[in-house]
Formats: C-alpha cells, sequence, structure tokens
C-alpha cells in the first residue's frame, strides 16, 4: 500500500528574527574572533576600480513611515562596464578591482544604510535588450517571512529608464518611481517602503 510523503511538506516560514546580525554580522553585533571581518562589510571600489564613484544612502521603513533599526541590506550590481564579478560572467571579463556585492545592517540608532561604490553600467536583458543601469537589492529584518527583493534605477538616466525591459512591464505607473533613486552630485537616495501609500516594488525571484 503506498503511503503518502507527508514529511516532505514545505517547511513552515519563519521571520529572520533578532539573531539575524548574530549569524550574518557578528563583528557588527560584538561577536569577535570568529571571523576577521564580516561577510560583505569590506569595501566594493580601491583607488583602481573604473567608474564614477556614487554613494547610495537611504532607510527601511515600516508601515507606519518609520525607519526600521533592525534591517540588513545586500546590493550587487554590474560594474562600470556592465560586468558582474562572478563565475557566471561568459560576456566578458569584469573589473577585478570591483567586489559587486556588499552587505550592510542599518545603522542601529537612525536605520540608515549607506554603501560606497560606482554607478553601474548596463547589461542585457534575457532577450538582449539592455536594462538601464540599476542595483539590486535584499533586505532582511524582524518581521519579513522572506528576503524582499527589489531594484534601484537612477534619476539621471531618464531615456534608458523609459527604455528599460523591466520597468516598461509595470502596469501601475504611479508606482514607477518607488524604484528610483533620487541623485544629488555623487550621492543617490534611495528609501524603501514596505508597506502604505508609497510601498516600494519588490520581485518575486
Amino acid at each position: 500500500m503506498v503511503q503518502p510523503l507527508t514529511y516532505f511538506k514545505e517547511s513552515a516560514s519563519q521571520t529572520a528574527g533578532p539573531y539575524v546580525h548574530i549569524g550574518c554580522t557578528p563583528n557588527f553585533s560584538g561577536i569577535t574572533g570568529v571571523y576577521d571581518t564580516d561577510l560583505g562589510s569590506g569595501p566594493m571600489v580601491n583607488d583602481q576600480t573604473r567608474g564614477e564613484r556614487i554613494t547610495i544612502r537611504g532607510f527601511i521603513y515600516d508601515g507606519a513611515n518609520t525607519p526600521l533599526k533592525d534591517a540588513m541590506i545586500e546590493i550587487w550590481q554590474a560594474d562600470a562596464d556592465g560586468y558582474y564579478n562572478s563565475p557566471s560572467e561568459t560576456r566578458g571579463k569584469a573589473d577585478p578591482n570591483f567586489f559587486g556585492w556588499a552587505r550592510q545592517p542599518g545603522d542601529m540608532a537612525t536605520g540608515e544604510f549607506a554603501f560606497e561604490t560606482i554607478k553601474p553600467g548596463s547589461v542585457p536583458f534575457r532577450d538582449g535588450r539592455p536594462m538601464a543601469p540599476h542595483v539590486t537589492f535584499w533586505v532582511v529584518a524582524r518581521g519579513i517571512n522572506l528576503g524582499l527583493n527589489t531594484r534601484m534605477y537612477f534619476s539621471d538616466e531618464e531615456e534608458a529608464n523609459a527604455a528599460d525591459p523591466i520597468l516598461s512591464r509595470i502596469e501601475h505607473r504611479v508606482r514607477v518611481p518607488t524604484l528610483i533613486g533620487k541623485r544629488d552630485g555623487n550621492t543617490v537616495t534611495f528609501n524603501i517602503y514596505l508597506q502604505g501609500e508609497n510601498e516600494t516594488i519588490f520581485f518575486d525571484i
């Protein structure tokens, strides 16, 4: 007699909880001696990195429009020529002086995050069309069951944004601005809203 394989049922999701920083950023949490540095906390650029230096700053807001103070943010992006620092990159050679990925907890007092990086180049969509320059974000915090994925595009790339294969598929056009980082000089401000009127678009990937 065949019995149902109930033991293969998917485990229930749980929030990141209050221990996400201990596991992912132990030095930041005051747990030293395990790793020299926290993974992803090193600089993304050095003095030989190609491209335009920028700083991405922002906050993660909850549904009450209050900054989260326990969020952890990861970003990944292409280099200035549009290549990823990844073994799966087959289109060309990525800049060896650009790391392309970083992880950072928000400031525990204010909730602000900041990444020192470069403006990425354009990368192709799966059908070959060029995508506008963008940075991918992943956000986790207490109360979030699954990490949230989104993108930040640049306010100074209006023409490229208008032709972007992802942005052009968004049905509710009034929500497109939630994916646009506001550039002022070398600083790009990108605030992420988890809920509410200004809720950021998140991607199911």
